[in-house]
């Protein structure tokens, strides 16, 4: 299975010492402790690194994964984006921005945002989006339970089964690009586990592409998707999970963008834990480049 990609120290020569040199005109704390801080930002050392003939992994990984979706989209192969989007709070609540109402008829909602205790551990909805990149087109999955990697994979699995398996009758493989954290982080080793019973399910090869630490702003759900949905229901109450995803189902654009949305009531316990012999038995290989990241599990028992 290998063991991932080399740390950026070894494969340049020097790397670490270069960012010492940086670091030290700003560096801060007890010049006894092994622990030390700077003022510098990581974009800043980034930049310097780089003038000084250092690659960044974060603006590399950028590459390969523009070079892996735009590969996939011209074969006409499923590229997916997805991701958690915020977690929001079931009934009379003020919901941001503003909404036509006739003159002297205000909404009127609750004037805190307590969760309700008659609704339990049921308070929030968490919907888990898949965004289609090369069909503008988006699927959302409504829980009401937890955030949780087998969460994840099932709404990957409920889009596949709905719209994917359609759109793309003769697929073999799928691209998957998600953030580093989260309930698809890369270090997430459920995360893995289920895609791999995803994979032996479709007999889809699944490779998944993730974006550097602190860059989620950048994956296309967000922009793509998930802001619409929110403007979509912009002074909207989100009294009930029917409405929730009324309102999901209903969000388009002008350039084209469709989205259904269903719930999915799914009970995810939380703290799932995979043991060693089971992930070492998942069919995964890391790709040369950056292996954490970018991984592909095969459908191989």
């Amino acid at each position: 299975m290998g063991g991932g990609d080399k740390p950026a120290t070894q494969k340049q020569p020097g790397l670490a010492e270069a960012l010492d040199e940086l670091v030290h005109p700003d560096t801060r704390g007890n010049p006894m402790s092994s622990v030390r801080w700077t003022l510098k930002s990581t974009y800043e050392l980034a930049r310097e690194l780089q003038a000084k003939g250092f690659s960044a992994d974060r603006d590399a990984q950028f590459r390969y994964l523009n070079d892996e979706v735009t590969g996939r989209l011209l074969a006409t192969e499923p590229v997916i984006s997805v991701d958690t989007k915020k977690k929001e709070l079931i009934g009379n609540y003020a919901n941001g921005g503003k909404e036509w109402q006739p003159a002297g008829e205000p909404t009127r909602t609750n004037v805190h945002d307590f969760k309700d205790p008659t609704m339990g551990e049921f308070a929030k909805a968490i919907p888990y989006g898949v965004y289609d990149l090369g069909n503008d087109e988006g699927w959302v999955s409504v829980g009401d339970c937890a955030d949780t990697a087998e969460f994840a994979v099932e709404s990957i699995r409920r889009w596949w089964n709905t719209l994917g398996r359609v759109r793309f009758p003769d697929a073999k493989r799928l691209l998957v690009t998600a953030d580093a954290g989260g309930s698809n982080g890369y270090r997430v080793r459920a995360w893995k586990w289920h895609l791999a019973e995803l994979s032996k399910e479709t007999g889809l090869e699944i490779t998944v592409c993730h974006y550097p630490p602190g860059t989620s702003k950048w994956n296309k759900i967000e922009h793509r998707l998930f802001s619409f949905i929110s403007i979509n229901w912009r002074g909207r109450s989100l009294t009930d999970i029917r409405t929730i995803i009324e309102l999901i189902a209903a969000t388009t654009t002008k350039t084209g963008l469709t989205v259904q949305a269903s719930y999915d009531p799914g009970w995810y316990p939380t703290g799932q834990k995979i043991a060693d012999a089971d992930f070492e038995a998942i069919p995964l290989r890391r790709h040369d480049w950056h292996g954490d990241w970018n991984y592909t599990i095969t459908a191989a028992a």
